[in-house]
């Protein structure tokens, strides 16, 4: 039985219109099963709108207005040449746009509806994400599912949908690609390429489908992780470039190979995004920008951030902060290892045995940035708060500030900056080529 509150909704029809609107602009058609909603969080994209428009619906509101609009569409199916006695009142006016929205439709997943279907009866559902399918060949995959890539851009929560692919399948594809299925992605709509098996073993344990096919990645996905060794970054790109469309969002990981190098190799106007994690990524501990080119919409960026949140911290900055934040994390990750060998091996020195002195260096290291990361403090006040006057700490600060180690870590985030910066110029140079 239906909540009456739920029932008593007295809609008018400026309401109705503005509603049916929303769903088509959503392609409310690209989300049906059947006589079944299989995506709930459309409903949600709706709500939010509405209540910006002025009108304050619930989300079961929302799914029962629609209820009672697909009734009145199937029993006019079914009585075209009868008065329609339907629960909308008005439904003339409603009536076109309803059309538009279901007889159009191309479900997800190939359902084909009858239309002396009885729906009145039909509850929503708020099942799984539907399974998209891969396509064989590109020729026609120009347009497919534009519309659905629009409205999740618009709203990625909506991301369960997306199709992607990696072109590498190196630490860091594996890194992300453990961190997007952390969150509403499924195994199923990821797919891995690489020119040999040695890497791909391990995306297949995780449910991912494999290939030796650069192409064949890029005409199934809508958003693609190119994830090469920087100098490989030109052949690769201009291979899949000619299977590059207006619904693709192409994410690079290569250190050093600047937006506008790519934004050369891909066809004009694609939507390139420059992306710099590190390591941690790998046990979703990750520190990643990333820098939109200029033919990627904020959109685009909001979806790339909803996808990695789970790989850890994600920011956005200019690219010019890219190689910057390659020397400070994915550098600095080594400058660490460092600096906990070296704790570990001060222990060893003074009798501690090694297996212990680094299992404890690391508990440390992680310890002390877990800590600076909740506190929100400033590195030198909690610094601080560890010395006491003629303890043990201040001594030993003391004994690396003679070592110069403050100097020497500025000066190798420096040298790896200026390194990333040269690999940039660098690739500039051989994309012209």
């Amino acid at each position: 039985m239906e909540d009456s509150g739920i029932k008593k909704q007295n809609w008018d029809v400026k309401e109705t219109e503005l509603f049916l609107e929303i769903l088509k602009e959503l392609d409310m058609k690209k989300c049906l099963d059947g006589r079944k909603v299989r995506n709930n969080k459309l409903f949600k994209v709706a709500h939010r709108r509405m209540t910006a428009a002025g009108y304050h619906r619930s989300v079961d509101q929302l799914k029962f207005r629609w209820k009672l609009l697909k009734s009145a569409y199937y029993k006019c199916k079914r009585e075209p040449h009868s008065p329609a006695q339907t629960k909308i009142q008005g439904w003339w006016r409603y009536e076109k746009t309803m059309i538009a929205i279901m007889e159009s439709r191309h479900p997800l997943v190939g359902a084909v509806v009858s239309s002396d279907r009885n729906d009145e009866h039909t509850e929503d559902s708020d099942g799984e994400a539907s399974m998209l399918p891969w396509p064989q060949r590109c020729s026609d995959t120009t347009t497919h599912n534009l519309d659905v890539i629009v409205g999740i851009k618009m709203d990625p929560e909506m991301d369960s949908q997306l199709r992607i692919g990696f072109i590498g399948a190196g630490n860091m594809a594996f890194g992300i690609a453990k961190g997007i299925l952390s969150g509403n992605v499924l195994s199923v709509n990821l797919k891995v390429s690489a020119p040999s098996s040695r890497n791909l073993a391990r995306f297949q344990e995780l449910g991912i489908a494999v290939t030796h096919s650069n192409v064949e990645v890029v005409c199934g996905s809508d958003v693609v992780f190119v994830a090469v060794k920087p100098h490989l970054v030109p052949l690769v790109v201009s291979e899949i470039s000619q299977h590059v469309t207006d619904r693709h969002t192409v994410v690079s990981v290569a250190a050093g190979v600047t937006l506008a190098t790519l934004e050369e190799l891909l066809p004009a106007r694609s939507a390139v995004i420059r992306l710099m994690p590190n390591l941690p990524c790998v046990v979703q501990e990750g520190a990643l920008l990333f820098a939109r080119g200029a033919h990627a919409k904020q959109e685009d960026g909001a979806l790339l951030r909803s996808l990695l949140q789970h790989c850890g911290l994600v920011e956005e900055g200019p690219e010019a902060w890219i190689d910057i934040h390659t020397g400070l994390s994915g550098s600095g990750v080594a400058f660490v290892y460092l600096f906990a060998e070296a704790l570990a091996e001060g222990a060893v020195k003074m009798g501690m045995p090694s297996a212990l002195a680094h299992r404890i260096a690391s508990q440390t290291v992680l310890g002390a940035g877990r800590l600076l990361q909740d506190s929100g403090k400033h590195p030198a006040q909690l610094r601080s708060e560890v010395c006491t006057p003629g303890g043990t700490t201040i001594y030993g600060l003391h004994t690396l500030e003679q070592g110069g180690l403050r100097a020497a870590t500025m000066s190798a985030v420096e040298s790896a900056t200026e390194r990333a910066r040269e690999l940039g110029r660098k690739s500039a140079v051989g994309s012209r080529k």
